[in-house]
């Protein structure tokens, strides 16, 4: 896990006069869970976003797999692209099409395959997530929360991509479904050999997948690191996250 993947170079980001960046560092190695962590208005979706080249910052450098996207040509970008997913918060999925039709929208855009071929790899991405064969025929509403971000992320899953981009993907489930997420994302790691980078405020997300991650505060990542180095770490802002009721609770009931 020492190659790295992911590296964020002295980002700046400005929208209009407010900075969300002033300096951003930090690096994603390859087979880790990544997490971004910080208090609302910190930038870590902006960052995220910024990844996955949905927004570009003012200045400084992002690479992504051996490629800069500040100079990437637009044939390159198609197919870095390619090479990750992403569960946005919501799921995001397209509310006219079934679950079938959502995960296998990207392999009827972007490949050539044989209609048949596809219907097999989005059967198996659904089965994957775990989901019942018969989600594939349902539409997003009438899916509970946890079976929307499962659809959402056999989408993300369907192209076998290296990177998994995700944002706050236990929002809004119960303590139960989010601690069955956690443990999907897990062993799909571990099966497809995915990197992750992932925008949490859960704590038990934290402390049970995370490998690593990063603390944005201040417009700059003010920490980075495991878990353990980061509760050692005496920056304010830190304090403040880690050191509250739920994480001294976290802390006092161990990994």
């Amino acid at each position: 896990m020492s190659n790295t993947v992911i590296e964020v170079s002295d980002i700046v980001t400005r929208f209009g006069t407010n900075i969300v960046h002033d300096g951003a560092n930090l690096s994603v190695r390859q087979g880790e869970i990544y997490g971004l962590l910080g208090g609302s208005g910190s930038g870590k979706t902006t960052l995220l976003k910024q990844m996955i080249m949905l927004l570009h910052p003012q200045s400084g450098e992002i690479s992504v797999l051996g490629q800069k996207l500040s100079t990437i040509s637009r044939t390159d970008s198609a197919i870095l692209r390619r090479n990750w997913g992403v569960l946005f918060q919501s799921g995001a999925l397209y509310s006219s099409l079934t679950v079938a039709e959502n995960v296998g929208i990207k392999l009827r855009e972007y490949t050539d395959l044989p209609l048949k071929l596809i219907q097999d790899i989005v059967r198996m991405k659904i089965n994957m997530v775990g989901l019942p064969e018969t989600a594939a025929e349902l539409y997003p509403a009438e899916l509970s929360g946890g079976m929307v971000k499962r659809a959402a992320l056999a989408r993300a899953l369907v192209m076998d991509p290296a990177l998994l981009f995700l944002d706050e993907p236990t929002s809004g489930l119960d303590p139960v479904g989010a601690e069955a997420f956690d443990n999907l994302i897990l062993e799909l790691r571990e099966i497809l050999d995915l990197t992750v980078v992932m925008v949490t405020h859960d704590l038990d997300s934290i402390w049970s997948i995370v490998d690593r991650f990063a603390v944005l505060g201040e417009k700059k990542v003010i920490a980075e690191g495991t878990l353990n180095e980061i509760i050692e770490n005496p920056q304010p802002i830190v304090r403040q996250f880690f050191g509250g009721i739920r994480g001294r609770i976290r802390s006092q009931n161990g990994k």
